[in-house]
């Protein structure tokens, strides 16, 4: 009978990290798969290495070279979002969990825009489909539904009350 190999974990495989070469090495193998934010990309990587100092060397040069943008990943990740039904309050805490500045959030994140209440009303009608709510209770379920997702409360009543 053949014995069954012992199963890796998952953090046993990984290599611990001691030169620069090799933390920007690392770090663009995780950018060539996705945008991720300076405070994500040290997260993942910093179990994984000893000296820091060389982690945030290594950061700051792909900042310079263009690899890592904390604006370009906000942005790409808010187009994502709302796509996904999500409203601006929400991304807005997603974001800053991620440690994008509120000053970037500003510029990226306009609450005015028409494109969050197309996307309320979108979520609506696909989880409501055209009916309208025929009680308070049933328009509160609604807001509700709506709050969870992230959108503004002028962005609930706009699209709740479109005809």
């Amino acid at each position: 009978m053949l014995e069954k190999p012992a199963l890796k974990t998952p953090l046993s495989r990984k290599k611990i990290l001691a030169s620069a070469r090799e933390i920007h090495g690392a770090a663009v193998a995780l950018l060539a798969r996705r945008d991720y934010a300076r405070r994500e990309l040290y997260r993942k990587l910093s179990p994984r290495i000893d000296q820091h100092e060389l982690l945030n060397q290594a950061l700051d040069q792909l900042l310079a070279d263009g690899l890592q943008s904390d604006e370009r990943f906000a942005e790409s990740y808010t187009r994502f979002r709302r796509l996904k039904g999500i409203g601006p309050t929400r991304i807005k805490a997603e974001l800053r969990e991620k440690g994008i500045s509120e000053n970037l959030l500003a510029q990226i994140i306009n609450k005015d825009d028409p494109r969050w209440l197309a996307s309320a009303k979108t979520v609506l009608q696909k989880k409501y489909g055209e009916t309208k709510p025929v009680s308070a209770a049933e328009k509160a379920k609604r807001i509700k539904f709506l709050n969870y997702r992230g959108f503004e409360f002028e962005q609930i009543e706009l699209a709740l009350n479109d005809d």
